[in-house]
């Protein structure tokens, strides 16, 4: 594969010259915590239907990844090739992704929910080699499914299953194929050269407004933003990270893979949510840190209260993706006594801003941050004027970790020529600097001329005792242009509620009248992407089909 990271070369001498680039790979990050602590548990795998717990020392990550290393290679993979794979946070995960590293292949991540039309169009997309899969997940046949794929993909030679039988199942291919005995194989290995340039994670957008584009990171772009990252929450090797969230998402992937192996630190993978395990968890390992959306907060508070356990050790919970509601924020201090986290962040460049953890609380509730190190932002008009504070505007952003380009869309890199990136995003500054994110361009709403501040009316709706999930969409209207639609699923337990109902409530918090939703839509299934954020196109096309029905 030729990778067009076209937006890499021209900002290279800066970065490095700025020292936010540290040319540095996973593999030495790996190679030095095995010199400096060789037998430290480094990884523990809970896999959810067999309820079992894998554990890898530092040491044994290296040896057991330089086996997969040499499977693949047996295979035929070379560097620059595209091995896809669909897991969950399983240990073989986070060890294929080094054992691809450690010959040049560039590890493209896939959804476990995604289906034959999603798969599809992005394995083609990357012309994969390799397609790793379990046999199955969730009660889902992912085994014949990738089959079925592969008699209409030209590039994907090999198709490798977990759980699998017969020659094609990860044991046989990638772990007991005795090829670690062999000193002219593993010669092959000190053949390849790997630098910190090099395309390292081709992973997709997670498709709020459309067709999904492949995402072209290397080591010096994901290194310099878990650095300050860690940096800012003030994670050492002391710390035990809990990853819930998909590593098949950049969440997971860059601070629930990558991170802990840079810190020399603890990582425990959960593969399916579930509080009660997320709990047992955190207690037999003391878990300090987890990163996960407010659902996952929001159920370790309850079931906290409910059953009055202890989780001590956990001392900082992130939260990004959507507004934090502030009950939510004071409900996880008072139930387990720690510090919420608000960022906000792209599958393009990883975090961009987050709260401190010497910061109040209410800044957790109503800000997404301060930008990391190595990261610039402004917000303008659009004729690209500069705004002052707590005016809303397009948020741009120049940061050393923004990504080499969308593979084959170059025309979609949304890179101006001094390296500003339109997020697409919605937001202000207030004048501490903190930023909050009002939505996106495409979620806006004019209803008579007047911008609904989007964001902030969906922060309001969450409030409601009754409502578990909300987003605002526009319809059509002859008079105004565009009117406010809330579209809501109730809690469990709620049956219904009214439109006057939600509107006198908004009311009472003081919501300005031209800003009040004038449709309500409840329903029991809103369209997520696989990161948990509400596909708002989808919502629009739907509305618009029941309103032509």
């Amino acid at each position: 594969m030729d990778f067009d990271a076209v937006l890499l070369p021209p900002r290279k001498e800066k970065m490095l010259q700025q020292g936010y680039w540290l040319n540095t790979t996973i593999l030495e990050s790996l190679n030095q915590a095995v010199h400096q602590n060789p037998d430290k548990v480094a990884l523990v795998s809970y896999k959810t239907e067999e309820q079992s717990e894998k554990s890898f020392t530092y040491r044994e990550i290296l040896h057991t990844a330089q086996k997969i290393a040499l499977g693949l290679k047996n295979l035929g993979v070379q560097k620059q090739d595209i091995v896809s794979c669909q897991l969950p946070n399983w240990w073989e995960f986070t060890l294929l992704y080094i054992a691809c590293r450690r010959i040049g292949a560039v590890l493209n991540p896939l959804m476990p929910i995604f289906r034959e039309r999603e798969l599809s169009f992005m394995l083609k997309h990357t012309e994969s080699k390799v397609f790793i899969v379990p046999k199955t997940f969730r009660k889902f046949n992912h085994e014949n499914l990738a089959y079925q794929l592969q008699e209409n993909i030209k590039s994907l030679e090999h198709v490798i299953v977990i759980g699998g039988e017969g020659e094609n199942n990860f044991e046989t291919c990638l772990l007991n194929h005795g090829l670690d005995h062999d000193p002219q194989m593993l010669e092959t290995l000190n053949d390849v050269k790997i630098t910190a340039d090099d395309v390292a994670q081709l992973i997709f957008t997670s498709g709020t407004t459309g067709e999904p584009k492949g995402v072209m990171h290397t080591a010096n772009t994901l290194f310099s933003n878990i650095v300050p990252y860690a940096k800012r929450l003030n994670l050492n090797k002391d710390d035990v990270i809990l990853m819930g969230s998909p590593m098949a998402h950049q969440t997971g992937f860059m601070y629930g893979l990558i991170m802990p192996i840079l810190l020399q630190a603890k990582a425990v993978l959960q593969d399916v949510w579930d509080v009660n395990t997320a709990i047992h968890l955190i207690q037999k390992y003391q878990v300090s840190f987890t990163m996960a959306s407010t659902p996952f907060l929001n159920d370790l508070s309850e079931a906290v209260l409910d059953t009055h356990q202890s989780l001590d050790s956990l001392k900082l919970f992130l939260c990004a993706g959507a507004p934090i509601p502030s009950t939510l924020v004071q409900k996880a201090r008072q139930n387990m006594g720690v510090k919420v986290i608000s960022a906000w962040g792209m599958t393009e460049c990883g975090a961009v801003t987050m709260t401190r953890p010497e910061d109040d609380d209410e800044r957790s509730f109503n800000t997404d941050g301060l930008p990391l190190s190595g990261v610039e932002v402004k917000i303008v008009d659009d004729q690209g004027h500069l705004l002052a504070a707590n005016q809303s505007g397009t948020l741009m952003i120049r940061s050393c970790s923004n990504f080499g380009g969308y593979l084959k869309r170059a025309h979609l890199n949304e890179t101006d020529e001094d390296d500003w990136f339109d997020t697409g995003d919605i937001a202000y500054q207030d004048e501490r600097g903190y930023i909050r994110i009002a939505g996106r361009k495409k979620d806006v709403i004019i209803r008579g001329g007047e911008n609904i501040p989007v964001a902030e009316v969906e922060s309001l709706i969450y409030l409601h005792p009754d409502i578990a999930t909300v987003a605002l969409v526009p319809y059509p209207d002859e008079r105004m242009g565009e009117k406010a639609c809330a579209i809501v699923k109730l809690k469990e337990n709620t049956e219904h509620i009214a439109l006057k109902d939600l509107v006198d409530f908004l009311k009472q918090h003081n919501l300005a009248n031209q800003y009040l939703p004038e449709r309500l839509e409840i329903w029991n299934d809103i369209p997520m992407t696989p990161s948990g954020k509400i596909q708002k196109f989808k919502l629009r096309e739907l509305l618009q089909h029941a309103d032509q029905t």
